[in-house]
Parts: C-alpha cells; sequence; structure tokens
C-alpha cells in the first residue's frame, strides 16, 4: 500500500534537511560526551537515510506517485517564498549521499584524527550533509548559492582539520578559489535577478520560455549563466578548475574525502544538468554552432549548445589530465585524488551530448548514461577512499615505497578495493560496466568518433594507475609497516557493505535504470516542474493556507 495522508509528500521533502539540521545541532551541544554524539550521529544518518527513501518510493518511484512535491517554507507561496522541491533527479542525487553518508559515519566513529577536532568533527559533518541536501532539494537560484556556501564553510574546516602546514596551506588554497567562485555566483544570481525579476528556478524557467509576454531579453540571461557554468565546473572538479583537488583530498580526513568526492563534487554536475535543462533549454536564442568533435553542426533557438561545447572541452581535457597524473601519483590518495578528476569528465561528457543533440530521445538517455555513471563513482570512490583510512589507520602510511603485501595481511580490504578499482575500470557485472557502456553507447549514438576515441584513452589510464596502485599496495612482500598493521574490522565491514552495493547494482541493473530514466525525465520536464512549484505573479500572490502546493 503506497497511499499517504494528503500533504505528507510535502512534509517528506524537508524532512531529510531536518534531520540533518537537528543532528548537527544535537552533537554540537554533545560535545563532552562523545560516545553519546557518536550514537546521535549514527542514529541520525539512519533517520536520513529512511527519509531519502521514502522519498525515492512515496514521491518518485511507486506505482501511484505523484513524481514530484514541493514545499513551501513558512506558508508563502512560489515565487516569493522559499521552495524546495523534490522529484526524481534530486531523489537521485539525495540516495548517494545517503548511502556514502551513513558508511562515512560509521567509518567515522572507528577512526577520527586526535586533538581537539574530535569535538566538532561530527556537528562540522551534519552541516557539510545539510549543504548537499539543501542544493539538491532547493528551487531557486540564491538558495542554493546559500546551501553551497554552508556545504563549502564545513569544507574548509575539514580542509584544515589536521592541522599541519600542508593541511593549512590546502586550505588557505581550497578557501581562496572558492571565496572567488561564490563572488562570481552572486554576481551571477544578482545579474539574473536584475535582468529577469527572479530567482524561482520555475518563474525563471517559464519567463525564458516566454520572453515577449515579460518584457525579457534572454541573450544577457543566457550570458550570466556562462558565469554559473564555471562554478559548477569549479565545483565538480572540471579542468581547468581542478587544481584544488589534489592538495584538498589529501588534507582532509580520508572519511570526509569520500564525502567530498563522491558526495559533495555531484553537487556541481547536478547544478549543471538542473539549470541547463530544467531551466534554461527552454529560452530562445539563436545558435548556429560547427562542432568537429561530433561532426555535426548545430543549429536552433537553445542555449544547450553553448553548455554543451564548453562540457566537451572541460571533460576530455579532465579525462586526459586526471589520469595521466594519477598515473605518476606515489601514494594511494595521490592515485585517487587525480582519477577524481578524470572520472568527473566521464560524467560530463555524456552532459555535453545531452546538450549539444537535438534528439529527444538521445538526450534523455545521455542524461541516463551520466546518472548512472556518478551512482557508481560515488560508490567506487567512496569505497576507495575509505580503503585508504583503513589503510593509514592500520599502517601509518598510504605512501608505496612503504606498503605492499597487504592483499596478504587483510584479504577482505583486498578484496574490497579490488572490487572498487575494477567498478572504475568498467569490468562487468560491477556497477561501473553499465555506466561506462551507457557512456560508451550515448557517444556511439551521437557518431562522436573522437569522443570514443578519449573515452578509450580515458579507460586505458584507468587500468593502468589502478594496475599500479595494486602492484605497488596489496601484492608482493610485505614491508614492515604492514607485517605490524593492525586492521580495524568494522572499517572493512564498511568496505565489505560497499563493495556489495558495487555488485548488487550490477547484477540488478535493471531498477536503477529505471531510477536513473525517472531522474532523466525529470531533469527535462520543464513543464512538469513548473507546475508543481506553480509560481504566480507577485501581484496575485496572497498567503497560502498550507505548507504544499
Amino acid at each position: 500500500m503506497t497511499t499517504m495522508p494528503v500533504g505528507t509528500e510535502s512534509q517528506l521533502v524537508i524532512a531529510p534537511m531536518l534531520i540533518v539540521l537537528a543532528a548537527a545541532v544535537g552533537s554540537l551541544l554533545l560535545g563532552r560526551h562523545p560516545r553519546t554524539r557518536a550514537a546521535v550521529s549514527l542514529a541520525a544518518g539512519a533517520a536520513y537515510a529512511v527519509a531519502v527513501a521514502a522519498i525515492d518510493w512515496y514521491i518518485v518511484l511507486a506505482p501511484d506517485a505523484p513524481g514530484i512535491a514541493t514545499y513551501q517554507v513558512g506558508d508563502w507561496p512560489a515565487p516569493l517564498g522559499i521552495t524546495l522541491v523534490a522529484d526524481g533527479l534530486s531523489a537521485f542525487m539525495l540516495t548517494m549521499v545517503a548511502v556514502l553518508g551513513v558508511a562515512s559515519l560509521v567509518f567515522s566513529t572507528r577512526h577520527l584524527p586526535g586533538g581537539e577536532g574530535r569535538s566538532y568533527y561530527f556537528p562540522l559533518f551534519h552541516f557539510l550533509a545539510l549543504g548537499v541536501t539543501g542544493a539538491f532539494l532547493t528551487g531557486d537560484l540564491f538558495n542554493l548559492f546559500v546551501w553551497f556556501e554552508v556545504m563549502l564553510m564545513a569544507s574548509y574546516v575539514f580542509v584544515a582539520y589536521s592541522g599541519g602546514p600542508q593541511h593549512t596551506r590546502a586550505a588557505f588554497w581550497y578557501v581562496t578559489l572558492n571565496l572567488l567562485a561564490s563572488a562570481v555566483f552572486l554576481l551571477g544570481v544578482g545579474g539574473i535577478y536584475a535582468t529577469t525579476g527572479t530567482l524561482n528556478m520555475a518563474d525563471l524557467a517559464q519567463r525564458l520560455a516566454e520572453p515577449a509576454a515579460y518584457g525579457l531579453e534572454p541573450v544577457p540571461v543566457v550570458g550570466l549563466l556562462g558565469l554559473l557554468l564555471s562554478v559548477f565546473a569549479i565545483k565538480a572538479g572540471l579542468v581547468p578548475f581542478q587544481f584544488w583537488i589534489p592538495t584538498a583530498y589529501r588534507a582532509a580526513p580520508p572519511q570526509i574525502t569520500a564525502l567530498l568526492a563522491g558526495a559533495t563534487k555531484k553537487v556541481g554536475i547536478y547544478a549543471i544538468i538542473r539549470l541547463s535543462f530544467t531551466v534554461f533549454a527552454g529560452a530562445e536564442v539563436a545558435v548556429d554552432l560547427q562542432l568537429p568533435v561530433l561532426n555535426a553542426a548545430i543549429a536552433g533557438e537553445s542555449p544547450l549548445p553553448f553548455v554543451g561545447t564548453a562540457l566537451f572541452l572541460m571533460a576530455a581535457a579532465s579525462i586526459l589530465v586526471g589520469g595521466i597524473g594519477a598515473v605518476g601519483r606515489d601514494s594511494m590518495e595521490g592515485v585517487f585524488a587525480y582519477s577524481s578528476i578524470g572520472q568527473v569528465g566521464f560524467i560530463a561528457i555524456p552532459v555535453a551530448i545531452a546538450a549539444t543533440t537535438i534528439d529527444p530521445t538521445l538526450r534523455q538517455f545521455a542524461i541516463v548514461a551520466a546518472l548512472v555513471y556518478a551512482l557508481n563513482h560515488t560508490l567506487a570512490k567512496g569505497l576507495l577512499f575509505l580503503a585508504v583510512g583503513t589503510v593509514r589507520a592500520a599502517t601509518g602510511t598510504s605512501r608505496f615505497d612503504d606498503l605492499g603485501g597487504m592483499a596478504k595481511r587483510s584479504p577482505p580490504l583486498a578484496i574490497a578495493v579490488f572490487v572498487g578499482s575494477l567498478a572504475l575500470v568498467g569490468i562487468p557485472p560491477l556497477s561501473g560496466f553499465f555506466g561506462k557502456f551507457l557512456v560508451f553507447d550515448a557517444a556511439a549514438r551521437a557518431r562522436a568518433g573522437p569522443v570514443i576515441v578519449l573515452l578509450l584513452v580515458g579507460s586505458l589510464l584507468t587500468i593502468a594507475y589502478t594496475t599500479r596502485l595494486w602492484n605497488q599496495s596489496f601484492w608482493g612482500a610485505e614491508t614492515d609497516a604492514v607485517e605490524t598493521a593492525t586492521v580495524d574490522s568494522v572499517q572493512v565491514i564498511v568496505l565489505a557493505v560497499l563493495a556489495a552495493a558495487i555488485v548488487t547494482v550490477g547484477v540488478g541493473f535493471d531498477p536503477v535504470y529505471e531510477f536513473a530514466e525517472t531522474a532523466a525525465e525529470a531533469a527535462l520536464d520543464t513543464e512538469g516542474y513548473v507546475d508543481a512549484v506553480d509560481p504566480t505573479d507577485p501581484s496575485e500572490l496572497v498567503p497560502s493556507s498550507g505548507g504544499e502546493h
């Protein structure tokens, strides 16, 4: 039975945010009770996962689910009030956060860096999750900026968490770059408001689709989209905005790096998809582009080809820079940090294909490919960064020169890392096989020969650096550090669960594909999004009597 009381879907939309906010405040108040603080955090993580699962089922996946639900904060109707929106796309993203967030929380209860930072670790963790959750659910651009800042402020502290000189240096560059990005973001948001008179995404999509009715000139608005695209590319870690990733990922605690790479990086990808396809796709801007990489000419009245062209260039550079950089690293976290740069390129390529094609079927398929690959990246990279934490906690190092023979010392740990590495490579029947296959298939359907060659090169580089890491860390004779290592069994169980999830997603792929397909449909359904939010002319607004639309 899937029916729920009227209005319950609306309450579900805000539930994940309330849970992590309460967890952040509660764990902050329990600063002198570490065990209770950890227990409260774990309970909140489980409750968050349940709330996200409820959104997935009752709002998106159930036979009689509405497909989309909104919550108007303070009962103020759109576009004046703050709108939260849960649909297939946001639910798919939240599911990745829930899975990896619970795994990172369990891991964190077993291993935290020493010092005074222990007292504020869990509150910061929940504030980081709050920022990510708010970014996925918000229905207006200004609050997207706000939730970006909540997420970034927590991550600033985590990058400098250990307090050493290298951590302070990494935090300095990370903060500097993101403060610049925030200024650009705010400039773009302000420009859009000055040009259109609204920041509500549904209202903005409605106005861009009918500019004459609102007296708008869409060309400047599309130019401002370019500013926002650069901000989202920074958050996603696409080249040429990737240089913060290696130092920040090495500086943060591994369980936080797992969340940064596996979940927060997807906020940038989500924002690109949401704004490009749900909000700006209906804008009327004359386009006439030659795209040699696709062997095609793009002409039409949408700004999407501009987005697609920029994404192609950034994604191609990311695959090459990330792959080549990973091959030459001398530590596990160094390899995985550069790998994250390359792997996000594999996610951005199908998004670029979706933006440049005029075939609606291919557009939806390409977004599905991006989402499935993003899911695999979340599971695999989350597992691998947590494995770095396990190895460092057991041996005191993650450098290849000091490792060797870990497979003999801890076979379950080795198997989990092996599964995660194979998922990055794309070996069946793991989740990575379907993600990579769909990306190649999208490029083939677009008849983009050069893109297929690029993807092949990126895949070969993935094989090269994962093989090198395995041989130097887990194969061969045991080093002194490995011989005396004591591997934490709970941490290994967390890794085993993630490895099992990778296998399960691959073996039972049909429901995952259907979920990703629903998410892609939601991203492209501008009319449905606008109807659900139901923005009204401000002159006609009166306070509503309920919290939903």
